[in-house]
């Protein structure tokens, strides 16, 4: 008896990796900016605080109204296609056979055997297949604006509180230093997971993320000092 043989792709983890990764990312690092440019301006611990709490609230509403409308203007996108489609096949279903035997044989397969499949496959579901093969519109990766949204607002929120917790146990005196290694340390951890789950060199992976959130925080905490007036 034949073992079936398994390859352990990360394509399927691409679609939520993203915005798992750029919710938390965006989280961590401008939450921390923030509250590195208003500590670096000397205002007070509390008012550095309610800072952090406003932009982790505003970033998480923004992310997921932001990743909504994209998500759901591709949605609208993929639905006009499918009706075109639709109409295309009801009008003219020869001429879609012969698109879609057109593809397979572009794929490599004979004159014959693409045609025999294209039979196949639009007896079994037309519209499944131009959806699939021509427009390249899969169950699987097709646009969920909701889930989009909460998982950006979420994955957001979840980043943002990490450093707002640190400056909030920080003492005063040592919040600044405190935040910054502990935001370091949360992207590295970020982008040594986000790397891991794709299959990317995992050094890479964490050294992007770091360099331009180090970057980031450096470029607000120098804003913040510039215009910061000591009390």
């Amino acid at each position: 008896m034949l073992k079936r043989h398994r390859e352990n792709h990360k394509l399927e983890n691409v679609g939520w990796l993203r915005a798992a990764v750029l919710g938390a990312n965006d989280g961590i690092v401008s939450t921390s900016s923030l509250i590195l440019g208003v500590a670096a301006s000397h205002a007070a611990h509390s008012s550095i605080l309610v800072a952090g709490v406003a932009g982790l609230v505003a970033g998480a509403m923004s992310m997921a109204t932001g990743e909504y409308i994209s998500v759901q203007s591709q949605a609208d996108t993929e639905q006009a296609a499918l009706e075109t489609e639709r109409i295309e096949l009801h009008d003219n279903p020869s001429a879609e056979h012969h698109e879609l035997t057109g593809i397979y044989f572009a794929r490599g397969l004979d004159a014959a055997l693409a045609k025999q499949v294209a039979d196949k496959l639009m007896a079994h579901d037309a519209l499944g297949a131009h959806a699939r093969d021509e427009l390249g519109i899969t169950e699987a990766m097709s646009a969920k604006p909701l889930q989009a949204a909460f998982a950006s607002a979420l994955s957001f929120s979840i980043g943002a509180l990490l450093p707002l917790l640190a400056a909030t146990l920080a003492p005063s005196n040592y919040m600044v230093p405190i935040l910054v290694i502990a935001s370091l340390v949360f992207l590295a951890v970020l982008g040594g997971m986000a790397a891991k789950a794709g299959g990317a060199d995992l050094k890479k992976g964490i050294l992007r993320v770091t360099f331009w959130s180090a970057l980031s925080m450096a470029v607000s905490t120098a804003i913040g000092a510039m215009l910061g007036t000591a009390v």
